[in-house]
């Protein structure tokens, strides 16, 4: 409605000043008719500029407003607490780390998790500095890693053990196992070990005596079923199992295909030399285990909700460790 007077006042102007020019007289009335108008009009035109100044600035300091909310959401979910980047096995490593998140959010650090499915990869980008840590293996593999591939990772902290069981393809039963009987172990060499340890604890073969956590199945002196020890990469074994008598599967694998340890023909005892060597560790490259940031992985790891977790999560596939 403004802008219609306003566009009159100014085209009754324009007839006035045209009026003028045309040499008709000036008698004071046309004068006082022009001012007038021209008063009108730029009240009119003030007050509607005003009016499109105030609109205009309230809807940009809506969008303005609108626009800082949405980031206070995004930093108070994501955006500003220091980031710990950390590689891990699907199972149960990356599902642990999920569970840790929210804990580490309350200690001030975003968790981030990088699922790696082979042992390999995980500590070769942690040496190269693309992961701050990785939580996927043992300490034992970690020492044989480091040996065979000059890194230089250590132990930030050990969380859990997974013990290692022995689980049924072809043969559901170890005492009915015959004769030349396909029995897969990984291929790693402290994976082998340990799986040739379980078997030897079952009765099925015997080991040098000082062999322990570096044997192989070179150092068989006794094999009374003549078992053919079939070395597979730890993540394929659950997969070749229907092509086996048996096979010995690390924990991690073992939950990742669906096996239960209840239901596996033989686990390592809780006592055994596996049970206090294995435990799965929260791996650094050298010099970074007493950063905050880590300190604060380590304890959440070891808190009362994760072991809770891990307890009711895995009955008995994981083992929190003190």
């Amino acid at each position: 409605m403004k802008k219609q007077l306003s566009i009159l006042v100014a085209a009754s102007l324009a007839a006035w000043t045209l009026t003028a020019c045309q040499g008709q007289p000036d008698n004071g009335t046309t004068a006082q008719a022009a001012e007038s108008s021209s008063e009108a009009a730029g009240e009119t035109s003030g007050e509607a500029a005003e009016e499109t100044s105030s609109e205009a600035a309230g809807e940009t300091s809506g969008e303005e407003a609108g626009e800082t909310t949405e980031e206070e959401a995004k930093g108070s979910a994501d955006g500003e607490f220091p980031k710990i980047l950390v590689g891990a096995s699907p199972s149960p490593h990356a599902e642990i780390l999920k569970e840790a998140q929210k804990l580490m959010l309350d200690k001030g650090y975003n968790l981030e998790i990088k699922e790696y499915t082979d042992y390999v990869q995980p500590n070769n980008a942690l040496e190269a500095g693309d992961l701050d840590a990785n939580y996927f293996q043992h300490y034992p593999y970690l020492e044989q890693f480091n040996e065979q591939y000059g890194t230089k990772l250590v132990s930030a902290g050990t969380i859990h053990y997974e013990p290692f069981g022995i689980y049924a393809g072809k043969t559901a039963d170890l005492s009915a196992l015959a004769d030349k009987a396909k029995v897969a172990v990984p291929n790693d060499v402290t994976n082998e070990a340990r799986a040739l340890l379980l078997l030897e604890a079952q009765g099925l073969l015997v080991l040098k005596e000082d062999a322990g956590l570096n044997a192989t199945r070179n150092d068989i002196v006794e094999n009374p079923k003549n078992l053919e020890i079939i070395e597979i990469e730890a993540a394929q074994i659950p997969r070749s199992l229907q092509d086996v008598d048996i096979a010995v599967i690390n924990g991690n694998y073992a939950i990742a295909a669906g096996l239960k340890v209840s239901e596996a023909l033989a686990v390592e005892a809780s006592d055994s030399m596996a049970a206090t060597t294995y435990g799965n560790v929260v791996a650094v490259r050298e010099g970074d285990e007493n950063t905050e940031g880590i300190k604060a992985l380590v304890e959440v790891l070891k808190s009362e909700e994760i072991r809770k977790f891990m307890e009711e999560k895995y009955e008995k596939a994981v083992v929190p460790m003190d």
